[in-house]
């Protein structure tokens, strides 16, 4: 099994990056770094960053900004997943809104699969947001996890905002950066 080199680092994706072949087992997440990542840049979609390991890509990760949301009608299993959000939030600053940074896109290269890259990219988002300024307001962090990756999300102690997604490919998850 193949290590985790000191000498690797984060590089954010830039209209003149060099992309090289990227393969995590998933045809979608592949693509999207080889095909679509630039467009989302200069479309002000997401921004992505790979981490380098000198010219290869180990792994990749991708952001934008997102908003945390109530809807208007909620089954009492919601309504519960949703009080619990507000629980750590003053009355006073309760909102149907709360401002968040959607991890669009993660993937780990085959070849360094099950070395804690992952676990290691989204600490490294939850410090960016809590110890660097930002322009904007952000509490948490939302992915709309594959079914696939739910366990690694659940594991880094993200929580499902609701139930409506059960039977969809993805689910809606969300980090409070507060929980810290």
């Amino acid at each position: 099994m193949t290590s985790i080199p000191d000498q690797t680092m984060i590089v954010c994706l830039n209209e003149d990056t060099a992309l090289s072949s990227f393969d995590c087992d998933n045809m979608d997440l592949n693509d999207f770094l080889l095909n679509d990542a630039k467009n989302y840049l200069k479309s002000m979609l997401a921004v992505t960053y790979l981490l380098k390991i000198e010219d290869e890509t180990v792994a990749y990760f991708c952001l934008s900004y997102d908003g945390l949301t109530r809807t208007a009608i909620l089954t009492e299993e919601e309504k519960a997943l949703w009080n619990k959000v507000g629980r750590k939030i003053p009355n006073s600053k309760r909102r149907k809104t709360y401002p968040a940074v959607k991890i669009g896109r993660l993937a780990v290269a085959q070849k360094y699969a099950g070395l804690g890259i992952g676990r290691k990219i989204v600490k490294s988002i939850v410090m960016m947001y809590i110890n660097e300024q930002h322009h904007a307001g952000c509490r948490f962090i939302t992915v709309d996890a594959y079914r696939s990756a739910l366990d690694f999300y659940e594991k880094n102690r993200f929580r499902y905002l609701t139930t409506k997604d059960r039977d969809d490919d993805t689910h809606t998850m969300y980090f409070d950066l507060k929980a810290i």
